[in-house]
């Protein structure tokens, strides 16, 4: 089965084409259409902007997913696009054209959740990869720890109450200097530094597997700020080095919690903090530890794509989901 999968629910314009069968999982074309260069003056997206990019992009990167996949628009089977969550402008963008494609073309449309497309990333370098298992999700807007019963079936089971792990490293890389975005630029600096400033952990010290980086976030600001005030040296470094530990400590005392109680043998890292190395081996660490099978999408899969929302779609259309010619997007969504 030829699948389309469309992507627009933040600052990056994402069409692919996968081919996917029961135990077939290729990618024939991925393109991406980035609007970093545009945000870039802003320190940040701009929904607004975001949304007329899409729109200027969409229609050329199709017809070049199609190209590079070497096929024709007819012999796509599905359409999948993500329809929530995300920044709503955005989204209706590629609703609104996976619809037209769809309609046009006489093809089904699958709806697919965002989230749940950045856990199917993993599926695609993984053949040995089958629910159930166990997901922690970190991007921008997310920071969710989630049991995956089946292919179309999750359970989230811990989540950020305030900021996301991805919000916290760009905001603190801002403050910093660092160009935007700064989460890649967090990564590299926090290789060159000394992780010795203590901050308080993201973890909540409850029984819940919440996380909540607002916190985090303000005591780095306050240091910032504090050492400036001081006329003191601001090792770089050692900030990003150190906020990084303590947010890879965090996330480490969640998944104990979440072993303890769940007794997963996978898990599963995806989303776009999980191309942060440091988040990476710190995960791979503790599933070494714990005798887990451990699976992340390549970096290349781990920021938002088209090839994710159509392995995703893949599965829900399996599982007999279809959406209606009134499919509308939605900022807020739950899996």
């Amino acid at each position: 089965m030829l699948v389309l999968g469309i992507e627009s629910s933040c600052d990056e314009t994402a069409v692919s084409v996968c081919r996917m069968e029961k135990d077939r999982r290729e990618v024939l074309s991925d393109c991406i259409a980035s609007q970093i260069e545009i945000h870039k003056l802003y320190g940040g997206v701009v929904p607004e902007i975001a949304s007329r990019a899409h729109a200027e992009a969409i229609g050329g990167l199709c017809h070049q997913a199609l190209s590079e996949a070497g096929i024709t628009a007819k012999e796509i089977d599905l359409v999948g696009v993500t329809n929530t969550p995300g920044l709503v402008g955005a989204l209706l963008v590629g609703v609104s054209f996976a619809k037209g494609f769809a309609f046009a073309n006489h093809k089904p449309l699958v709806a697919v959740n965002h989230i749940a497309a950045h856990m199917a990333a993993a599926y695609v370098n993984a053949p040995d990869l089958k629910p159930p298992f166990f997901a922690l999700v970190a991007s921008g807007g997310h920071t969710s720890m989630i049991h995956v019963k089946s292919y179309t079936e999750f359970e989230t089971v811990g989540r950020t109450r305030d900021d996301a792990a991805g919000e916290a490293f760009d905001k603190i890389a801002r403050v910093m200097g660092m160009p935007y975005p700064g989460g890649a630029e967090m990564d590299r600096a926090a290789s060159l530094g000394q992780a010795d400033i203590v901050f308080p952990s993201a973890a909540i010290a409850d029984d819940t597997l919440d996380f909540s980086f607002s916190g985090l976030k303000t005591a780095v600001m306050n240091y910032l700020h504090t050492k400036e005030q001081r006329g003191e040296a601001i090792s770089i470094p050692d900030v990003a080095a150190s906020l990084t530990k303590t947010i890879c400590s965090s996330v480490e005392k969640k998944l104990t919690m979440a072993f303890d109680r769940y007794n997963f043998h996978q898990l599963v890292l995806a989303g776009g903090v999980a191309a942060n190395t440091h988040l990476r081996s710190a995960a791979e660490r503790f599933c070494e530890q714990h005798g887990i099978s451990f699976y992340v999408p390549p970096k290349h899969l781990c920021g938002d794509n088209g090839a994710m929302v159509a392995v995703q779609a893949y599965y829900e259309y399996e599982a007999g989901h279809r959406a209606a010619w009134d499919l509308n997007a939605v900022a807020t969504g739950k899996k």
